[in-house]
């Protein structure tokens, strides 16, 4: 197999990353929640300087596509004034955060995501990818999603940080939490975890810090579904990307007042009225929900196949959980699913239960034979 560029860092609005389409232009909505306006504003401008598609990625975030090296600086001049970005790059590129996606106003959420932005210039330099998850509430909801730093509890039970990686976390109160994970930080950096890059490759050869005992709750909820939910709707986006003008009209249509985006490439409607179009899933039972594909060639210049065209057939054959990885790094799912399919020079590898990383069960498949073997 040959081995994918591992870039080592996310694209963002300041550090754009060259793809198969143009460059790559990340935007970090503020807690994962956008104004209906800012979601238009985000619309309009992927339209006016990228190819008009936008993905909605596995940190919760929006990515416009397709953007020239020259459009780059007038891109970034208007997220500015719209304030879609921060205006110091150094705290946007920190700014690596995951908040549980029902959070409320002024609840522990929302409190723990508004402190830790004010503690983000006191953090050492830390690799590229590593992030943070809030994640309170009756039971952790973020597990499948990639975090360093992990808030879980409240309420009923204590407060814990965790470390990705570790079965055990430290109990915390809301008056000390930032300095511990201030502390925690400079002690990754201190004993060697740059070269780790990740919290739970570090803690593989490096013992947890002191008062990381506590066990951390085993049970995750039940995973979200397209559907109505409390505070509105939450619609699926197929493979995690959608037209500037489809978004639009969901956010026109609906008359909502804040688009939440999840790490799951589903969006939550707050408010508004029910909305059906075959630009995304509305439904739990509907097959593409259980299929998730990178962009593939040619958008994706480290990919040597096509995914999504072949993921739409295997959708289609009511499989169970399938990943279609135009490459070994997995980029739209971290996690094991029952079947992985993995672009490898113009071909197919097979993983059984497990990540696009892993050993494939079988290697050099034909579309033809791969499809045969598998439905």
């Amino acid at each position: 197999m040959t081995d994918p560029l591992v870039k080592g860092w996310c694209p963002s609005a300041y550090r754009p990353m060259a793809s198969g389409d143009g460059w790559l232009m990340r935007v970090r909505p503020r807690f994962g929640r956008l104004t209906a306006r800012d979601a238009v504003r985000l619309c309009d401008l992927a339209i006016e300087f990228g190819n008009g598609m936008i993905d909605v990625t596995s940190r919760a975030n929006l990515q416009i596509r397709g953007v020239s090296e020259d459009d780059h600086p007038d891109l970034l001049t208007r997220l500015l004034e719209e304030g879609l970005v921060d205006a110091d790059p150094v705290l946007e590129a920190r700014r690596n955060l995951v908040v549980t996606p029902f959070w409320q106003d002024g609840d522990l959420a929302h409190r723990l995501a508004s402190a830790l932005e004010t503690r983000l210039g006191d953090l050492p330099e830390l690799p590229g990818k590593m992030g943070f998850a809030i994640d309170t509430g009756a039971m952790p909801m973020l597990r499948d999603v990639s975090a360093d730093f992990r808030f879980e509890g409240g309420g009923a039970s204590p407060l814990m940080l965790c470390l990705d990686g570790a079965d055990y976390g430290a109990i915390v109160n809301e008056t000390n939490v930032m300095d511990t994970i201030v502390n925690v930080a400079n002690w990754f950096v201190a004993t060697g975890g740059a070269h780790a890059a990740r919290m739970a490759r570090h803690l593989r050869t490096q013992p947890l810090p002191v008062g990381f005992e506590v066990p951390r709750t085993v049970r995750g909820a039940d995973k979200m579904r397209p559907g109505a939910v409390a505070m509105g709707r939450v619609y699926g986006v197929p493979f995690g990307q959608t037209t500037a003008t489809d978004l639009r009209r969901l956010v026109e249509l609906t008359g909502l007042r804040h688009l939440r985006v999840t790490p799951w490439r589903m969006l939550i409607a707050e408010g508004g009225s029910a909305f059906e179009d075959e630009a995304f899933i509305t439904s739990p039972n509907d097959p593409l929900s259980r299929v998730v594909a990178c962009p593939g060639a040619p958008a994706c210049a480290q990919s040597s196949v096509e995914t999504r065209k072949l993921a739409r057939r295997l959708a289609g054959q009511k499989m169970a959980e399938v990943h279609v990885s135009g490459c070994a790094k997995g980029c739209a799912s971290p996690r094991e699913t029952e079947i992985t399919i993995v672009g490898n020079g113009g071909r197919f590898d097979l993983v059984r239960q497990g990540k696009a990383s892993d050993t494939p069960a079988r290697t050099g498949l034909s579309e033809t034979a791969l499809e045969e073997l598998i439905t």
